[in-house]
């Protein structure tokens, strides 16, 4: 996607030049004659770089940098002037000019100068979008079978630009696992942008991913562009993808076949460039089965499929995990070192972790702030303790009669099988000898947590 420049001068000859000079640089250029002229292409395009003449017939250059940056702040100006002074120079650059250039023009310069502009646009939109969102400051940590192997799965295919889609519990760390590939891909220069389909309002979710045009709806007082907008040519990750409309899906789908998309209420397309990853804690087969996902578009993503374990099947990692997170918030609450006794560990790793590793984050995050000795004993971790005791207990043979009894061996038998088979659903319903069907229907029943079966 090209990024976007509009020259605004009264002296038609110099657009002429400037826009040859900056198309064939691989810009797409717009021109306008006045500052009445260059504000209305601005609502409509919404440039990235404004190269603007201080002398301009109507409203000048000085008032128009002025209504430019109250309106629209990211945008760069860089000023042009065949009567450059100083003090001109100096009250441009403080009211938000990037630059300020005499005439007669130096083309070399100019094209230098739009180079550092448009740079600097690039540097603050992947700014704002970590400001928007904290970064972990820690890689996928383990050193058990299941993480090594994932880590392998990473390593190879994060330099292509497959489609994948990453499956797991919440809280196993789906987004790190994004991240890692991004980070390690191609892209990682270019942004990456999460969007977190559970938490947008049916309502809002294709403004969000697509943008909107001024006056497309109610509250829509300015163009805003969209997440596909801001990933091009990066990287964008659509976490729990599962919980999208049928409708929203429908434009995602059209997005990876064409490559292209309309803002809401736009009536151009728009050319995009980006790797797509989703995530889901949902078995997306099954929610194929009840109509609430397409089968087109599970095929698309299922390019490359992942699945990250649950923290009970990789047990051996949680000392790996205790230790950095016990550094990371004593550095993050200015406290002084901590460490944690073997018996205090013991007990983490009896724990089941039905929250995975976040679960196991609040918890170490909640210790490190409410205890004031240096040290974690089992006595600072009694409500683990509890829930192992509880864990310990036979369930089965407290219930009130044989029906409920059974259903409690049924739901303890089919998770503990499930877990055994990293929750390939096809696999554990032949080893225990039920329909594939019918497995899904006791998982649904159960209210099970299921990962997802590996093909």
């Amino acid at each position: 996607m090209y990024k976007t420049i509009l020259i605004v001068d009264d002296e038609e000859s110099i657009c002429t030049v400037l826009k040859g000079i900056l198309s064939d640089e691989g810009y797409e250029v717009t021109t306008a004659g006045s500052g009445e002229e260059c504000l209305n292409i601005i609502e409509e395009e919404l440039p990235d770089l404004v190269l603007l003449d201080i002398w301009l017939p109507g409203i000048d250059g000085i008032e128009t940098l002025k209504l430019i940056k109250s309106k629209y702040p990211q945008i760069q100006v860089v000023i042009m002037s065949g009567h450059g002074t100083i003090e001109s120079a100096v009250k441009a650059t403080k009211l938000g000019a990037f630059d300020f250039i005499e005439k007669p023009l130096s083309l070399d310069k100019i094209v230098l100068i739009v180079d550092h502009a448009l740079n600097l646009v690039r540097l603050e939109e992947e700014n704002k979008l970590l400001k928007n969102k904290f970064e972990h400051d820690y890689e996928l940590t383990g050193k058990s079978q299941l993480i090594t192997e994932l880590k392998e799965m990473i390593q190879i295919i994060a330099p292509t630009n497959a489609w994948i889609l990453i499956m797991g519990e919440n809280g196993t760390g789906k987004e790190l696992v994004a991240r890692a590939i991004h980070r390690k891909s191609k892209r990682a220069q270019k942004p990456f942008v999460e969007v977190n389909c559970a938490a947008i309002p049916e309502e809002l979710i294709e403004s969000e991913l697509f943008g909107h045009e001024k006056g497309s709806f109610t509250g829509a007082t300015q163009k805003k562009k969209g997440k596909f907008d801001l990933a091009n040519e990066g990287t964008i990750f659509l976490d729990e993808v599962a919980d999208m409309s049928l409708k929203a899906q429908a434009k995602i789908l059209r997005i990876l076949q064409e490559k292209k998309f309309e803002r809401v209420g736009g009536t151009k397309f728009i050319d995009t460039d980006v790797r797509v990853l989703a995530a889901t804690n949902k078995d997306l087969e099954l929610e194929m089965e009840e109509g609430r996902f397409r089968q087109d578009l599970y095929y698309r993503l299922h390019v490359i499929p992942l699945v990250v374990p649950p923290l009970r099947s990789r047990k051996k990692d949680i000392p790996f995990l205790v230790e950095p997170f016990i550094n990371e918030f004593c550095l993050k609450e200015g406290i002084s070192e901590k460490n944690i006794t073997d018996e205090a560990l013991d007990i983490f790793m009896q724990h089941d972790w039905p929250g995975n590793v976040r679960e196991l984050k609040n918890i170490i995050e909640r210790l490190v702030i409410t205890i004031p000795s240096d040290t974690i004993t089992v006595d600072d971790v009694p409500f683990l303790k509890k829930n192992r005791d509880i864990e310990n207990g036979d369930s089965t043979l407290d219930a009130e009669s044989y029906r409920k009894a059974k259903e409690e061996f049924e739901k303890d038998f089919i998770s503990q099988k499930l877990q055994e088979n990293q929750w390939n659903v096809s696999k554990t319903a032949k080893l225990i000898g039920l329909e594939r069907s019918n497995l899904h229907k006791k998982i649904k029943s159960y209210d099970l947590q299921v990962t997802k079966e590996q093909s």
